[in-house]
């Protein structure tokens, strides 16, 4: 390495000549994490019942949960999970009036299909 690689180095930037490996992990709220992940047709239903009505998608994903579907906590019990989808469904549905909700209910609605989406096995379903 010549001075000019040595002194980047020193000041924490890497040389052309190293590499460095960066991982990203999304922090999930209770309730974000709350979101099973279904099969893809059905997270298409959620997501177009949450367009139209909002939160309703999101109360029928919370039985999804008392099916089997998997979330992201997975030290929680499942009635406890359970009851975090129908909490944020009830949240959608009070502040659907302005307009708070019904963005949320949309939002919530893609996410369920981002998650079906890249789940593409049974196996990761029923676990």
């Amino acid at each position: 390495m010549d001075q000019k690689d040595t002194e980047m180095n020193e000041k924490g930037v890497t040389s052309s000549t190293s590499g460095v490996v960066v991982q990203v992990r999304e922090k999930k709220g209770p309730l974000r994490a709350a979101i099973p992940y279904m099969p893809f047709p059905v997270a298409v239903l959620c997501l177009f019942l949450n367009t139209f009505v909002p939160g309703l998608g999101t109360f029928v994903s919370a039985f999804t949960v008392l099916c089997g579907a998997r979330t992201d906590l997975p030290d929680r019990h499942m009635c406890c999970v359970f009851w975090l989808n129908i909490a944020a469904a009830f949240i959608q549905i009070l502040t659907a009036i302005i307009m708070v909700g019904w963005i949320m209910s949309i939002f919530w609605g893609m996410d369920m299909v981002i998650l079906a989406s890249m789940c593409h096995s049974v196996l990761c379903i029923l676990t």
